[in-house]
């Protein structure tokens, strides 16, 4: 699963405070947003579960709103992919990986300090 893009956004967050905030000029490969989406929807971009998040990544409504999202539909299952992600991208920057606090550690997105003392205290 880990591989050298999926390093490399890791090594871009980890300069930043709490190593899970993204720069405005950095983007998260598509591959991670691919992973992303797996884990939140099953990898379906227009998931409406009726859980109150909707599209690839699950993004509640006022989330999506707040991050720019009205300009491309009034809800994430009714945007692209793409669209999708470019919100995505602001949210980030917004609220860093917690936006996603158990897909984006399942990913290795977060650190989680507990997994790594486990590692190396083999």
């Amino acid at each position: 699963m880990v591989s050298a893009v999926l390093l490399s956004v890791q090594v871009l967050a980890a300069g930043l405070p709490g190593g899970a905030r993204a720069s405005a000029s950095s983007t998260v490969a598509d591959m991670i947003w691919d992973e992303l989406a797996e884990c939140e929807s099953g990898g379906d971009w227009r998931a409406d579960t009726g859980n109150g998040y909707f599209g690839g990544l699950q993004i509640w409504p006022p989330t999506w709103e707040e991050a720019g999202g009205l300009r491309f539909a009034n809800r994430p299952d009714r945007a692209s992919r793409r669209q999708q992600t470019a919100v995505a991208e602001e949210i980030l920057r917004m609220q860093g990986w917690e936006a996603w606090p158990v897909c984006a550690r399942e990913i290795g997105m977060i650190d989680d300090r507990r997994s790594v003392e486990r590692v190396s205290a083999r």
